[in-house]
């Protein structure tokens, strides 16, 4: 009975060997770098196309009546839209394809297949996606700064929303505080032009009631969150990347090749 066992428990330790193999052979900072790509990418675009949406309605009403006075920003709310969605889904491709360089050049998996053979194709296309993914780092440390305007602009309106509370619970008539108000102009979103432009005393304390406000803000918050977090997914993936092309690198110097 125990001869009959035997081939059964190679099988089995077989199989498990196998598993430790392939669980080795995946890259697991690549795989990390790929699903921040994709969670900071979705929370950016999700989270600044609302927030645009709402950010039109807000200064339609209450800082710019005429339409001419916020006709720039308007035509840049809503050409970016169009970006957003050009960007969900270049980023969608192209994190399978670093995920997929990832997997081909990790250490892992060459110790996995056995004997490494290291080409010069295979060296120049990881440098390809080394450069590209770098530049790609840099666009997206821009919008991540860029990212934080309308989040700064709408802390300081929310601080100004805190005072206005006060002041509501202390005087008598908010309109006798001329300096409680908030001003887009000064922060470039509006031309100097835009009438009222500036909103002070109770419509001031009228915005800060309305949940559209706040929601505008937290969807602000969330566009920023995910920018960080795809530039944090990038410069891990250039970290990643990085050391497979050395790798490859050395290995070529050594004369390891097809």
């Amino acid at each position: 009975m125990f001869p009959m066992k035997q081939p059964w428990l190679c099988k089995v330790l077989g199989c498990y060997d196998s598993c430790v193999r392939c669980l080795g052979a995946v890259p697991y900072v690549t795989l990390s770098a790929t699903l921040l790509c994709y969670a900071g990418v979705a929370l950016f675009c999700a989270g600044a196309h609302e927030a645009l949406t709402h950010t039109h309605t807000l200064v339609q009403t209450h800082f710019a009546r005429a339409q001419q006075d916020f006709e720039v920003l308007a035509d840049f709310i809503k050409y970016f839209q169009y970006v957003i969605y050009g960007l969900a889904s270049f980023f969608f491709l192209y994190g399978i394809l670093l995920l997929a360089e990832g997997f081909y050049t990790t250490s892992a998996v060459k110790q996995t297949f056995g004997e490494f053979r290291s080409t010069k194709f295979s060296r120049c296309l990881s440098l390809t996606f080394l450069i590209v993914t770098y530049l790609l780092a840099v666009i997206w440390f821009v919008i991540f700064a860029f990212s934080l305007i309308p989040v700064y602009f709408l802390f300081n309106m929310g601080q100004t929303c805190h005072t206005v509370h006060i002041l509501s619970e202390t005087t008598t008539s908010l309109n006798q505080h001329a300096w409680v108000c908030v001003d887009p102009r000064q922060f470039g979103l509006l031309p100097w032009k835009a009438t009222p432009g500036k909103v002070c005393g109770m419509t001031m304390a009228n915005i800060c009631k309305e949940p559209e406000f706040y929601m505008t803000f937290d969807l602000y918050i969330t566009a920023f969150a995910g920018a960080g977090a795809t530039l944090l997914g990038l410069i891990l993936y250039i970290i990643a990347a990085t050391y497979n092309y050395a790798v490859l690198r050395f290995l070529g110097s050594k004369g390891i090749r097809c």
